[in-house]
């Protein structure tokens, strides 16, 4: 699949879709992704820089929510430009994926509304990729109805990405299986390591995580053969404005994705 300049496909080269959770100001997008774009050079990897302009499902209503969506796809399309990476926003309604056509490359439907029927055309006749994260709730089999109903639209750009399975109260687990499970379906798998890791709702009206585990069910889902990794970063995410408590810090990504890199190696020659 054609995501902006980009071939990202089942089997290809390892891809990045990474960036802070949220738009939490002017400058922040573009320091994060001239980092990034200046690692995944190095590295020679595919990336897609990620950043969200609305979190439309905080649990607590003062959450902060970003700055809407017709500002921040400006500022992502003005990030594409000025930087020279595709980029990708989250959706929640069908009038963000009529504003995403020419600004945004790659449209990626949340994990909760991955059964939306109207949102999943929306996103297919878009023109822009995209991007559906199983829901929480959802069997990897079960995402091919949702592939279904972008593909029905006569979109054929689109990829999976598996976040984890709801386990008892405040916690997720990553099942390998899902890999494999979703591949398939003859579509890109991309494995999020750091939504991965939350505790949804668990830290007093906001969600908590352990950060420290992203790259180690990163390494995991590279073993088990997954086309992409999802990352979320930021400079500092102790004081960041949305799920710091699951971010990869910026500086720390480097050596995380040089390792990947590694074990993707490793698993292509044996």
């Amino acid at each position: 699949m054609n995501v902006g300049p980009l071939d990202l496909r089942p089997g290809g080269p390892l891809f990045l879709l990474a960036g802070p959770c949220v738009i939490e100001d002017d400058e922040l997008p573009f320091t994060v992704a001239r980092s990034l774009k200046a690692t995944t050079d190095a590295l020679g990897m595919p990336f897609v820089f990620k950043a969200s302009f609305d979190k439309a499902n905080r649990t607590s209503l003062d959450g902060f929510r970003g700055p809407g969506a017709e500002e921040g796809m400006a500022l992502l399309a003005a990030v594409r430009d000025e930087v020279g990476v595709p980029v990708m926003t989250d959706v929640h309604e069908i009038a963000h994926c009529e504003l995403a056509a020419g600004k945004i490359d790659l449209i990626q439907i949340p994990a909760f509304l991955s059964r939306q029927t109207d949102l999943l055309l929306a996103a297919g006749r878009s023109g822009c990729a995209v991007n559906i994260k199983k829901g929480q709730f959802m069997a990897p089999w079960d995402i091919g109805h949702s592939i279904d109903k972008v593909t029905s639209t006569g979109n054929h750009a689109v990829m999976v990405t598996d976040r984890g399975v709801s386990f008892g109260y405040n916690t997720l687990v990553s099942d390998m299986r899902a890999i494999p499970e979703m591949q398939a379906f003859g579509v890109p798998v991309v494995f999020d390591a750091t939504h991965s890791v939350q505790k949804p709702s668990a830290a007093g009206g906001k969600t908590g995580g352990d950060r420290t585990m992203a790259p180690v069910l990163a390494r995991a889902a590279v073993a088990a053969g997954c086309d992409g990794v999802f990352a979320e970063t930021h400079p500092d995410p102790d004081k960041a404005l949305s799920d710091g408590p699951n971010m990869i810090p910026l500086d720390e990504l480097p050596a995380v994705l040089a390792t990947l890199q590694r074990i993707r190696a490793a698993v292509e020659g044996a």
